[in-house]
């Protein structure tokens, strides 16, 4: 990955800044999972690979449950709706209303944890999109990961071979 940035580090240092201040601004389990939500939408391998190794390390969650389908992976209501929040953003930004940021409102989030998974996934849109159209692959090492985690983060470029 940061090989692909070696000809424009200061994009690369500008990606881990803004990256951070995303991070830093919203709680970090919810950050995965609006980030993972996008990047099965963007299907690239790299970002689901490293964010559901996130979520399942860290957070111990099912991630190949909420991979496949995060509405039956028995996740709560505010994580539903971040979810599809962040598939909305997306699939088509022009069509997220308030009705959308409303259903996050409804369920208790300010106005900052709504606009950081609006953040969370249109950042992911640049960084995804960069990789795989630089034609970078997820690293060897995800290869390790269960078959069928694998299966289900696996959505677009295969992982590099060892």
């Amino acid at each position: 990955m940061e090989q692909a940035f070696a000809p424009k580090p200061e994009v690369y240092a500008g990606w881990v800044q803004l990256n951070t201040a995303i991070k830093e601004s919203m709680d970090l389990r919810r950050y995965e999972l609006a980030t993972l939500a996008a990047a099965r939408r963007l299907r690239s391998s790299y970002c689901c690979l490293a964010h559901g190794k996130v979520l399942m390390e860290r957070f111990d969650e099912p991630v190949r449950e909420i991979a496949l389908d995060h509405r039956s992976a028995g996740l709560d209501e505010i994580d539903v709706a971040v979810m599809d929040l962040a598939e909305r953003v997306v699939d088509d930004a022009t069509s997220v209303g308030d009705e959308d940021r409303q259903r996050l409102r409804d369920l208790g989030l300010p106005e900052s944890e709504i606009m950081g998974v609006v953040l969370a996934a249109s950042a992911r849109c640049f960084f995804a999109k960069t990789l795989d159209s630089l034609g970078v692959q997820p690293d060897a090492f995800y290869g390790e990961l269960d078959p069928d985690l694998r299966a289900a983060l696996v959505v677009g470029r295969p992982i590099a071979a060892a």
